[in-house]
Order: structure tokens, then C-alpha cells, then sequence
């Protein structure tokens, strides 16, 4: 990143918007020659980096903006669309090996359609996602052999075939790059072997046919791993060495009086807001105000905006630890000796197609844990109980179709830190337990709830199963604690993934259904901490994402309100959390030991940090290869305010205020179906409220409302 100081007598004799040519040798060395306009790139132009990279192409208020050039010293180029210094759009990078890929880019990654040419001869033709194959695409060797079907992280990954040069092909499943599963092998010569297939040998199992009475018969089925395939190796693609986006200079002008008149240098700066409402010249100055709220300033002589500042406290871990003496200290202990005989009891290796057998509501397993131990579980300190795992074959297959380590997710769990208790039941009644690292969020459940998410099972596991993104709750396990003595008292509980297990701090967060009777959070604003989860009529942003993210985010709540639907699932509603980018240096500006504080100038507390910083620090490669649908995803919000005559407004009016955000989102609450006393519900209150205000209605309608009502938030950012 370069800080370009281009103030110039002339940027300000000129009238405000006129373009001209200019020529701008900046003191870090670099060099600028092209269209110029208030005091930045504009038009065409062409930048020259001290370390030898060059961007000749076009430029939108200092940032690359539309079709260009940008070429590193290594020999490497990228000839395409950019957007906001990324790579982004149609375009061409070619490594400084030789390597060509041609097609779509998103944010400096290669998503989409595309193809890449390998110098070592090899090709691949299809989908990209966040820099590597995935979806279907064709790749060919060298030698001919070619693979056409699935592919998933880079890896060829669900249903495809491979086809040797030799004839001989294979038709099947694949997982990590290897069949798995069901699929057939077959010879040039007509012979065919069918069964399921695995790199270990136990698990393999199938039925040679030869062609002929003399047909080979001494051949292993392993031989297709460790000799038809060593030599169909996905080649890799080459690290760009730095992205363009990091490069990207920021503009400082100089804050002396032009001669010209009484308008200042810092006027002419573009101008943006700050998460308070605050205008931005460019360089933005964080301070904590004494009352415990981080403000950010963009300048101290700015003006507020005419809504007032929006404050943001630090976040603060949730929830109370349950140590020895706490009410449930006996139950968690209880919870966790379960979860590490559940996981750590050996098991045979399951296919991801489970027999209907699998999801029978009487498919569950009951485990006594006496005190003093047993041949099967181990002595414990609390009292003797009873232990139920309800379809532990489905919830082990879920586990690892969401890629969850056994061993991490008993460390979670079942490690010597304890859970945290979350401060108040919801308004179900359940109790909400963290795990100390964050990962997994452990929720009491009633009855019918328990018996609504076994009726659904086989629905749930097919749709998150065929929707790698699907925004609903990922379920890990379900489970019953029942204790021994005069209460037998039954505790159920299901473990459920965090939404907001991140690095980055949870400035704010909104349970969104679309209704509008009772949902307004009655705290007043003094006591509204990053923690409270806010509600509709609390909403006064508009969420805006990238276009690719947008289309697909539409695709995947269609799809996931379809299920819910299917499944007369309603009440259910999308949780979004907010990380203020600008805030995220609050904390790198008071560094705990080992801590290395992030480049800027501070002066008394306060650190100055450029967007461009922001862009670099939280958006470089490694953060990029991490985003996915609902996580960690970089976006911008736009302020909002309701009409003061429209008391119920559920989406408020556009203000102009756009902050940069990461957001996090998924569909929660997903086990209350339209029963009885929901169906009462709705009764009751259509006589005393409007019927489409409340919240309990028909699934049909629940879902069409809940749609209309996001795609009214969240919306497509312009280009």
C-alpha cells in the first residue's frame, strides 16, 4: 500500500469536477501519469510502483475502477475488470510460470465459469469458487486421461467420471479427490467390477464381471487408487504474490488554505461516513469516549450527522461459567460424560446414503452411568444417570458431512474448560450453553421439539445434504439426560453449530421474522449491548451484497424456506450479525503480550488508520478463502430511519450512510411446526391484532412473508 501526498497549486485553481492530464511524481517514489480530476485518478491513467508493478487502465475517484491492466515484477498479469481495486468481473491472469486462467473473478478470486491452462499441459474447464474448482468442470491431462463431474474445494468431489487414455473409465462417487462410495469400473475389453468403493480395504466391497471366461481375475480393486490414479494429479494454482487491491495508494491532501479562495485542500477529499455518522476525508481516528462506547471519528472538525452518532460498546463474552457450586454443574458434568461416550464408542464407517432404518424414531440407545463406574463407562463424581443418544448413526453422518472432527468436537465439549450459561432462558423456556471456545451452542429442548426434529430428519439431512450453503441450523446431536432417584427428572438437549463463532467481535445483532406485533426490544437504548439481540422494528439498516453473493443468497432462502414449508415449519427467523470494520481496530490499538499494534500514527490512545489498511488487514487472501455464504462475508450497510407517523414501518427509508461491514447470518428456530396450540395462537390474536402483523400464521404464508420481508433488507450493492 502506498500513502500518495499529491497536492498540487493547481488541483486547487481548477474548477471542482474538471478533468485534465496530469503528470504526479509522488514522494514514496511511485509515479502517476493520466486523467485527474479533484485531486485524484479519474478517467485513464497509468501508476508506477517503486517495486516494479504497474496498473495502466481506468480509474473511478482514485481506485481502479473498470477495465485494466495490472503487471507484477515476477512477469505475472491480470488483463480485465476491476471494481474498487479488486480484480472482479471478466478477466485473464497468466502466473509468472505461464499458467493462464481466463473467465470470473470476485474479489481477487477466481468464482464462476473459467478456464485454466496448465504449462505442464493439463486443463480445466468449469466452476470456481473463492479461487478453486468447485461445481462441475471438465480437467484433462497431459497423457489424455480426462475427469468430468463434481468438484468441491479443488478436489474432485461427488458424482463423476474418469476416462484413461487407455479406455478403461470409471463412473461413480468421489470424495477428496478418490471414488468413495458406489461405482463401477470398466475395462476397454467389456469387463466391469460394481460394488463400494473406499482407499480401506475393509470397507471395499463388489462384484467382478469379465467379458470373457478368461478374464482377469487376480486384479485388486486398490489398484485404481495407487496405480491408475498416481498420475491424474490435480496441479495447483500459483500464489499471487500480492493483490492489487493491497497495492492501492490512498490519497492524503494537505489541510492548508488554497490560495485561491477560502475553500480548504481537505474539502476537495472525497468524503464518506464513519460508523457514527460522521463524514470521512480518508483517514479515520479511533477513540474510546470514557463512557465505555467506541467512537469513530473521520475527522475531529466534521460535522455529526443529522441522526446523531451511532454508538458501539466493545463486546464482551456471553454468559455465566458453570463452576462447582452452580445449579447445573451435576447436569453439565452428566452432559459431558455422555458426549465422550457417544463419540469415543467405536463405530463402523458409514456411507453417506443411510438406510431409512437409520432415522427410526426408536433408533436410539439408553446407557446407565452408575457412580462407581461400569464395564462401558467410567467412575464420575456426580450422581448416577441415565444416558440416550436418539439416531446416533444419522447425527454421525451429519457431523461429518459438516466436516467436524470427532476428537475437536469432544475436545469442545468435553475439554477441561467449562460451559458457559447464557444469562436468561429464551422465550421458549430452554436453556442456552456455549462452549468455552465458542463452536458450539447447546440448547434444552421440549418434548415436542424433540419429537419434531426426528419426524424431520430424513428431510433435513437430504436438503443440507443436496445445499452446501443452506443457511438453516446445523444440528449435531441429540440427547436425553435422565436422572436416577425419586425426581427422574428428563432433560433433552440438542447441539447445535455457533452463528457467531468468529474472531471478529459481534457489534450487533437482529433476529429478523417480518412481523411486526411484539417485535421491538423493550430495553431502553442506554442498556442495548452488543449481546441484545435486536428485533424487526430495531432494524435501521439495509444489508447490501456484491452481486454473485446476492444471487446466490436469494437462491439459498427460496431453497431453505421451501423445506420449512415442506416440513409446515413456521416462527422461525433469520439471525444477522453485524462486525463494524472500522471498530476492529479498536482492540488491535491496545495490544495484549504478543500483540503487534497495525501501522498508523497514534496520539494519546487514538489510531489513524487508512481504508485502504482496513482492506488490506481484513480482506487479504487467507480471509477471502474463508468466506461462504452467511460467514464472514464483506458487505456494506446502509442507514435507515423510520417515519415518525408510521409507528409499525418495518423496513425504514434510505439515509445515503454506508458503513463497511462483515456479516454473519443464518435460519434459526427451526422446530416449531403449525400445531394446535399455534393454530389457537393465531385465532386468538387475529381478533385483537392484524392478522398479518403476528407472528404465528400458516407455513405457507409464514414463508412468503418471511421471503418478501428479507428481500426487502438485504439487497443487490450497486455496481
Amino acid at each position: 500500500m502506498s500513502v500518495a501526498h499529491a497536492d498540487d497549486a493547481d488541483d486547487y485553481s481548477r474548477p471542482t469536477g474538471e478533468s485534465y492530464h496530469a503528470e504526479k511524481a509522488l514522494p514514496s517514489g511511485d509515479f502517476y501519469t493520466g486523467q485527474w480530476r479533484d485531486n485524484l485518478p479519474h478517467g485513464h491513467g497509468k501508476y508506477l510502483w517503486t517495486d516494479g508493478c504497474m496498473y495502466v487502465g481506468d480509474w473511478c475517484r482514485g481506485k481502479t475502477m473498470g477495465k485494466g491492466r495490472f503487471s507484477w515484477p515476477s512477469g505475472a498479469t491480470y488483463e480485465g475488470d476491476f471494481k474498487n481495486g479488486y480484480m472482479d468481473g471478466k478477466g485473464t491472469y497468466i502466473d509468472s510460470s505461464g499458467d493462464l486462467y481466463r473467465g470470473s473473478w470476485v474479489m481477487n478470486l477466481r468464482h464462476g465459469q473459467g478456464t485454466k491452462s496448465y504449462v505442464n499441459g493439463d486443463c480445466y474447464d468449469g466452476e470456481w469458487r473463492r479461487g478453486l474448482q468447485d461445481g462441475h468442470g471438465r480437467y484433462q491431462w497431459k497423457n489424455e486421461n480426462h475427469y468430468i463431474g463434481q468438484w468441491k474445494n479443488g478436489l474432485m468431489n461427488g458424482n463423476g467420471t474418469m476416462i484413461w487414455s487407455n479406455g478403461n473409465r470409471y463412473d461413480g462417487s468421489w470424495e477428496d479427490g478418490a471414488p468413495k462410495g458406489n461405482g463401477t469400473f470398466r475395462w476397454s475389453d467389456g469387463s466391469f467390477y460394481v460394488g463400494v468403493w473406499s482407499k480401506d480395504p475393509k470397507e471395499q466391497n463388489g462384484t467382478y464381471y469379465p467379458s470373457t471366461s478368461s478374464g482377469n481375475f487376480d486384479w485388486q480393486p486398490q489398484q485404481v487408487f495407487y496405480a491408475d490414479l498416481s498420475e491424474c494429479v490435480v496441479s495447483t494454482c500459483q500464489r499471487i504474490p500480492v493483490l492489487p487491491s493491497q497495492k492501492m495508494p490512498v490519497w492524503y491532501g494537505s489541510s492548508e488554505q488554497s490560495s485561491s479562495g477560502n475553500r480548504t485542500k481537505n474539502s476537495e477529499r472525497p468524503r464518506r461516513r464513519s460508523v457514527d455518522g460522521r463524514v470521512s476525508n480518508g483517514e479515520m481516528e479511533l477513540r474510546n469516549n470514557g463512557s465505555g462506547y467506541l467512537q469513530l471519528d473521520d475527522n475531529a472538525e466534521s460535522n455529526r450527522s443529522s441522526l446523531g452518532p451511532l454508538r458501539i460498546q466493545p463486546a464482551k463474552k456471553q454468559g455465566q461459567t458453570i463452576s462447582k457450586g452452580h445449579k447445573n454443574y451435576e447436569l453439565m458434568l452428566n452432559l459431558q460424560l455422555g458426549i465422550r461416550h457417544s463419540v469415543g464408542r467405536p463405530a463402523p464407517a458409514t456411507s453417506l446414503d443411510l438406510k431409512a432404518s437409520a432415522f427410526d424414531p426408536k433408533e436410539k440407545l439408553w446407557t446407565k452411568f452408575p457412580s462407581e463406574g461400569s464395564k462401558y463407562t467410567p467412575p464420575h463424581q456426580s450422581c448416577e444417570f441415565k444416558w440416550k443418544d436418539y439416531c446416533p448413526v444419522v447425527f454421525r453422518t451429519l457431523r461429518k458431512l459438516f466436516s467436524v472432527d470427532a476428537a475437536d468436537y469432544m475436545l469442545s465439549i468435553c475439554g477441561n474448560d467449562a460451559l458457559r450459561e447464557l444469562s436468561s432462558p429464551g422465550k421458549s423456556g430452554s436453556f442456552f450453553y456455549l462452549t468455552n471456545d465458542d463452536r458450539y451452542m447447546i440448547k434444552t429442548m421440549k418434548k415436542a421439539e424433540t419429537k419434531v426434529l426426528i419426524r424431520m430428519l430424513p428431510a433435513y439431512y437430504n436438503h443440507v445434504r443436496a445445499c452446501e450453503n443452506t443457511l438453516v441450523t446445523k444440528f449435531f446431536g441429540l440427547h436425553c439426560v435422565k436422572l436416577t432417584g425419586t425426581a427422574q427428572k428428563k432433560v433433552r438437549f440438542v447441539i447445535m453449530g455457533n452463528l457467531f463463532c468468529t474472531g471478529h467481535s459481534i457489534h450487533r445483532r437482529f433476529d429478523l421474522k417480518g412481523s411486526s406485533h411484539g417485535r421491538l426490544t423493550t430495553k431502553p437504548e442506554s442498556e442495548i449491548d452488543p449481546n441484545t439481540t435486536l428485533k424487526d422494528l430495531d432494524l435501521n439498516f439495509a444489508f447490501r451484497l456484491q452481486k454473485n453473493w446476492f444471487q446466490e443468497f436469494c437462491r439459498q432462502v427460496d431453497r431453505d424456506c421451501e423445506f420449512l414449508e415442506q416440513e409446515r415449519i413456521m416462527d422461525y427467523s433469520l439471525l444477522v450479525g453485524l462486525h463494524f470494520r472500522e471498530a476492529a481496530f479498536k482492540d488491535s490499538a491496545t495490544p495484549t503480550s504478543g500483540a503487534r499494534t497495525p501501522t498508523g500514527t497514534s496520539d494519546g490512545g487514538n489510531t489513524r488508520l487508512s481504508r485502504a489498511e482496513m482492506d488490506r488487514f481484513l480482506l487479504d487472501a487467507s480471509k477471502l478463502a474463508s468466506i461462504k455464504l452467511g460467514i464472514n462475508m464483506p458487505a456494506r450497510v446502509e442507514r435507515t430511519v423510520r417515519r415518525s407517523d408510521c409507528e409499525n414501518q418495518l423496513v425504514g427509508e434510505p439515509t445515503g450512510e454506508f458503513y463497511d461491514v462483515i456479516l454473519y447470518f443464518g435460519v434459526i428456530d427451526i422446530l416449531q411446526d403449525y400445531d394446535i396450540s399455534k393454530k389457537l395462537e393465531h385465532a386468538y390474536k387475529s381478533m385483537q391484532y392484524d392478522p398479518t402483523s403476528i407472528s404465528a400464521v400458516d407455513p405457507k404464508q409464514y414463508a412468503r412473508r418471511f421471503r418478501d420481508f428479507i428481500f426487502r433488507v438485504f439487497v443487490e450493492e450497486d455496481t
